[in-house]
């Protein structure tokens, strides 16, 4: 991995660092590399309340705002932005404010990466609205001042379209960063836990390595979008 000057971190919802990038997070951290985090809500729609509940649906917008703060000190981030837009609504928001939002938090940090959801393969429509607006917002830069954009992709058989992933990373050193970042977003994750703590310590190597122990991204090229 690089040093990067700066990386940009763009998801809707609290716990969308935790599970796909908070080791490649803690990786950049640990170099020294500045990290901003922009979260666009505070998930107040998650469906989980706890397990066993703990939490109601007045109470859950706080509850993740400080489960959020805890993962991100978990994986060194000391920039963290609440954006505070509408938990599932981020489809029906004008697309050109969010660019626009997008554009500013780029101008704002002049990052030399940017991490976010692969538009079209990233399940919901939240993480698609995220999406489209960073390609976009990217799009508008002229091409050298571009950063690089590493996506997420996780739709069921997204490889067959997007082929392998062009970033891989081993976040083997930095496990016990990312299981701190999963177990500060309790009220979401209590249920599935224990499973995957099971399967790190007694489940089939691979496996493992497949569900905590890898991180991968694909480059988006911007240029080559029909956004």
């Amino acid at each position: 991995m690089k040093k990067e000057s700066h990386v940009l971190v763009i998801f809707p919802h609290p716990d969308d660092e935790a599970f796909g990038v908070s080791g490649t997070i803690a990786m950049h951290t640990s170099k020294g590399t500045p990290v901003t985090y922009a979260c666009l809500t505070l998930g107040e729609m998650g469906r989980n309340l706890g397990n066993p509940p703990f939490a109601t649906r007045e109470s859950l917008p706080l509850i993740r705002k400080e489960e959020l703060k805890k993962a991100a000190e978990a994986i060194g981030i000391t920039d963290l932005r609440m954006m505070g837009l509408r938990d599932k609504t981020l489809e029906f928001e004008d697309d050109d404010e969010m660019v626009d939002l997008v554009t500013d938090l780029i101008n704002d940090t002049n990052p030399s990466l940017i991490i976010s959801f692969y538009p079209g393969y990233s399940v919901h429509p939240d993480h698609e609205a995220t999406a489209r607006a960073v390609v976009r917002a990217v799009k508008k830069l002229p091409t050298e001042q571009r950063p690089t954009l590493h996506c997420v992709a996780f739709s069921n058989g997204h490889e067959e379209h997007i082929g392998k992933a062009d970033v891989v990373y081993s976040i083997e050193p930095f496990a016990e960063q990312k299981m701190a970042a999963m177990k500060a977003h309790i009220s979401q994750t209590a249920w599935m836990l224990k499973d995957l703590e099971d399967t790190l310590k007694h489940g089939d190597k691979e496996e493992a390595t497949v569900k905590f122990f890898t991180e991968q991204f694909w480059t988006y090229d911007v240029d080559k979008s029909d956004l």
